[in-house]
């Protein structure tokens, strides 16, 4: 399928469907020599995987991750890298009373629409399940890009309007929303679990903190730095909006107080979140992302079926009532993903 690669010279290209018998990703660029086992990349498959707690899907799959192609005698040979997670928990049944029914929210009349025909297991190439091949590449990338002294940390900054007033970094993975503030997470928790027992959703704001990338990371023009991971973002499903440094906030600042001085030690603010001319700075790369409320609920909602008729339709079904806790993994990996490629760019640049 057209759309289901990304990157230049850190190239990946995922596949599965849903329900279907497996989903993964082929990894090509990977760096020969570098010692890689499946327990690098299933510690962050692990973190992504559903039935997790209270607050995601109760749908059970391991996610045990298969290499198969690019790895040999436990390190990578350069050859592109195979990886395949078998999905166990698959109910396709589930959907049987709605294979003819456009979901709201869903991208079942964009698909139909554009394929003529369309897999309704559960959303098929459509559903979030696709985004274990995208955390298991990111794995590989972030592997990389430790060598090189790059971390990335992405968290819940904000869950249906209640926000994040404290940031403490080791709380992030102690809470089940994987939010940066214990109090602001106990709240997130209770209000996700209502709306779960009356069958609706809520959305929130994750944002992604990249630090130790060395300036001069990124291409001018057409593939800036931002750009890319602006691209690589909102290639998420449930993504509807991206913002930099200061972000919207800077349409209301004036250019004496968005633009980041410098002295002898270098800049002294970070309004441009780290990238200038679609190029690093050196500072923090820091960005946050809007996310949409999950479109399988259960209340009822209007819409219609293949055929024009008008109905009302309840999705019925293992759903996250809020995607944020799960998307923090895939952000972070979609951002090593982007980082690797343009690591590999510069590198070109000079070879």
């Amino acid at each position: 399928m057209a759309g289901s690669s990304f990157g230049e010279r850190f190239r990946v290209t995922t596949f599965g469907e849903s329900h279907g018998e497996s989903v993964g990703v082929v990894i090509d660029g990977v760096t020969p020599g570098v010692e890689l086992c499946e327990a690098d990349i299933q510690a962050q498959m692990d973190r992504r995987k559903p039935g997790q707690s209270s607050v995601t899907t109760p749908r059970k799959e391991s996610d045990k991750v298969h290499i198969v192609s690019g790895v040999f005698e436990g390190k990578t040979t350069g050859t592109p890298v195979a990886v395949i997670l078998h999905n166990h928990d698959m109910r396709p049944a589930a959907y049987d009373d709605i294979k003819h029914s456009f979901r709201p929210g869903h991208a079942d009349f964009t698909y139909l629409r554009k394929y003529g025909i369309r897999d309704y297991r559960g959303s098929g190439r459509a559903s979030g399940r696709e985004t274990a091949g995208r955390v298991a590449a990111g794995a590989v990338a972030r592997k990389l890009l430790a060598h090189r002294g790059v971390t990335v940390v992405a968290y819940t900054k904000a869950v249906g309007g209640i926000e994040c007033r404290t940031f403490a970094e080791d709380e992030i993975e102690r809470n089940a929303v994987r939010a940066c503030d214990p109090v602001a997470a106990r709240a997130m928790i209770e209000k996700i679990e209502r709306l779960a027992e009356i069958g609706d959703s809520c959305g929130g704001v994750v944002e992604c903190v990249v630090r130790g990338v060395a300036p001069g990371i990124g291409e001018p023009v057409f593939d800036k730095l931002d750009a890319e991971l602006a691209k690589a973002m909102l290639s998420i499903g449930a993504v509807k909006g991206i913002e930099f440094g200061a972000g919207f906030a800077a349409a209301d600042m004036l250019g004496s107080e968005h633009n980041d001085p410098m002295d002898a030690s270098g800049f002294v603010s970070n309004n441009a979140g780290g990238i200038i001319g679609g190029i690093s700075t050196g500072q923090d790369i820091v960005f946050r992302l809007a996310v949409k409320p999950t479109s399988s609920i259960s209340v009822p909602q209007r819409t219609v079926r293949e055929s024009g008729e008008e109905q009302t339709i309840e999705t019925r079904g293992r759903h996250d009532p809020c995607i944020c806790p799960r998307i923090v993994p895939v952000v972070e990996a979609m951002a090593c993903l982007v980082l690797e490629d343009h690591y590999k760019r510069q590198a070109a640049l000079h070879a």
